[in-house]
Order: C-alpha cells, then sequence, then structure tokens
C-alpha cells in the first residue's frame, strides 16, 4: 500500500475529531501537539484527492480550543493556585515554579490580551485556561478573548497552510505526500525552539527574582 493510498483511506470524520480532541485536551493543560495536529490536516485537507474540507479543519480546531479552555477556566477556578502546585511536583519540566511565574506574569501584563495572544504561543496556549480561572479573570472577558484569539488562531492557520499545501501540491504532484512529512519537521523544529526560548525566559525570570532577594535588607 503506498503512502497516497494511506491517506485516501482516512475517514474525514476522523481527521476533524482527532484535530478538536488533540486541541481541545491541550488546551485543558495537557502538552500535546495541538499545533502539529492542525497543520498536518491542514496539509490534508490541501490534497485534491482527499476529501478533507479546511472549514471543517479550522471549526474543529475552534471549537476544540474553546471548549478545551473553557474546560481548564473551570477547573482552575474550582482548584485555585494549587492546582499548579501539585501538578508542579508531578510535571515540573511544564509545570514547574518557573514555568507558572513567567505565565503569571504576563497575564500581569497583558490582562485579558494574554488569553487572546495565548493561543499562538506554546507556554500560554497551555495555561492560558486552567491561570485564568485561579487568578479568577471574569468568564465572559475570558470567553470573549478565548473564543476570538481561537477563531484567529485556528482559521488563520488552517488557510495560510491550505493554500501553501495547494502552491507545493502543483510542484509536487507526484510526492506531494512530503509536504506534510516537511510540515511536520518544521513543526517539531519551531516547538523546541519556543521551548528553548521559554526556558531561557523561565531562568531570566529566577535570576531576577534571587537579585531581589538579594537586595532586600535582612530581616
Amino acid at each position: 500500500m503506498t503512502v497516497d493510498s494511506m491517506l485516501e483511506s482516512i475517514p474525514p470524520l476522523a481527521v476533524y475529531l482527532v484535530v478538536g480532541l488533540i486541541i481541545g485536551i491541550e488546551s485543558l493543560g495537557v502538552p500535546l501537539p495541538g499545533e502539529i495536529a492542525l497543520v498536518s490536516a491542514a496539509l490534508l485537507a490541501s490534497r485534491h484527492t482527499l476529501d478533507i474540507d479546511p472549514l471543517w479543519v479550522g471549526g474543529s480546531a475552534t471549537i476544540g480550543a474553546i471548549i478545551g479552555d473553557s474546560i481548564g477556566y473551570s477547573i482552575g477556578r474550582r482548584f485555585g493556585m494549587g492546582l499548579f502546585e501539585r501538578l508542579g511536583t508531578r510535571f515540573p519540566k511544564h509545570f514547574g515554579p518557573g514555568h507558572v511565574a513567567l505565565a503569571k506574569q504576563l497575564f500581569a501584563r497583558w490582562g485579558v490580551w494574554a488569553v487572546f495572544f495565548g493561543r499562538f504561543i506554546a507556554l500560554l496556549r497551555i495555561f492560558a485556561g486552567p491561570l485564568a480561572g485561579a487568578l479568577h479573570m471574569r468568564y465572559r472577558y475570558f470567553l470573549a478573548a478565548n473564543a476570538s484569539g481561537a477563531l484567529c488562531w485556528a482559521g488563520g492557520t488552517t488557510a495560510v497552510v491550505y493554500y501553501l499545501g495547494l502552491a507545493a501540491e502543483k510542484w509536487l504532484s507526484r510526492f506531494s505526500w512530503i509536504a506534510l512529512v516537511v510540515a511536520i519537521v518544521i513543526g517539531i523544529g519551531v516547538t523546541m525552539l519556543l521551548k528553548e526560548r521559554t526556558r531561557h525566559l523561565i531562568a531570566q525570570l529566577e535570576e531576577e527574582h534571587d537579585w531581589e532577594t538579594l537586595r532586600q535588607p535582612p530581616a
């Protein structure tokens, strides 16, 4: 069985459900590759031999993001900041004190805009819902920022990747599946770069905290 025939055997409904589920779970606070799933589905939609609708891809991603963030908001509202302390002890690479401190700093600086732009930033995409709830952000403001951010992120990403995929298929008509592999590799690379950038910001924040502690006069 060739790669093309394998791709053609994938039911469109399964693609929509998987995209919505992965992005929804990621929005709950679970570190899953939501962006890679969305990019891959949008590229599949650009294949004229497949019956995958880009509108449904973007729609499922948007719905998954809104529902996932809303559930995350409810969980954060229910358990408060203690939730992140418990998660930090179990998953220090994703919910360590530095990650929480950086996310709180971004929320303090941007306010409700942190929810909107958080959809485009790997760290805030995981923290936005639960942290907004833990900080008791008003839900109507959260929902407005959450929905608009999800729509812009999912719709914009799907549209850009879809039309790039159409252009790529023109040049890679015999090996168009290569574009899917390249997109996944690029997505992984971007994710790793963002994680490295996050580690750098966390280290910088910890250094500033240590410096402020040293400057404080002894009690």
